[in-house]
């Protein structure tokens, strides 16, 4: 008989442990990037995470305003080209002429801006590079738990 109460407190411990993020107003979006990255959607990606990189290292006061200014244009430039030709194989695919220059450029200075205000709310994920919806508490690329500097962290920290 002990055996079986055993059995069904752990079984009842499991689906509790199991359904609490449901129970617990925790969000995640439902964008998946499950696909692989081409060439040129890897380049912009890694080109967009070291600008992040630079202005981490300028605020911090690592690198002088002179090399951030040099590797900031080095850095944008690489993430343009990288998103034209992401653009131009997409029209491609799907038949289209290809977007002009000034489009690709604008859609860059989106992207920045987007990585910036995702790495001012503290929703740029810190393994991925990826950034996300001011509200998400998770990863959209990669599922980690945002650590945001809203204090959000700290509150399930101590439930646990």
């Amino acid at each position: 008989m002990m055996i079986v109460l055993g059995a069904v407190l752990v079984a009842a411990a499991v689906v509790l442990y199991v359904v609490q993020p449901v129970f617990s107003g925790e969000k995640a979006p439902l964008v998946s990037l499950d696909e692989e990255f081409t060439e040129a959607e890897a380049r912009r990606h890694l080109s967009l995470v070291a600008l992040r990189d630079v202005e981490y290292d300028f605020a911090t006061g690592k690198i002088d305003e002179r090399d951030y200014r040099r590797l900031r244009d080095e850095l944008a430039r690489e993430a343009l080209d990288a998103l034209q030709e992401v653009r131009r194989s997409r029209e491609q695919a799907e038949g289209r002429p290809p977007p002009a220059q000034d489009t690709a450029a604008d859609d860059l200075e989106q992207e920045i801006a987007a990585y910036r205000a995702a790495l001012r709310a503290g929703t740029l994920c810190d393994r991925c590079g990826s950034a996300n919806a001011e509200v998400a508490l998770f990863c959209a690329a990669c599922g980690r738990r945002l650590e945001s500097e809203r204090g959000e962290e700290a509150a399930p920290a101590a439930r646990s």
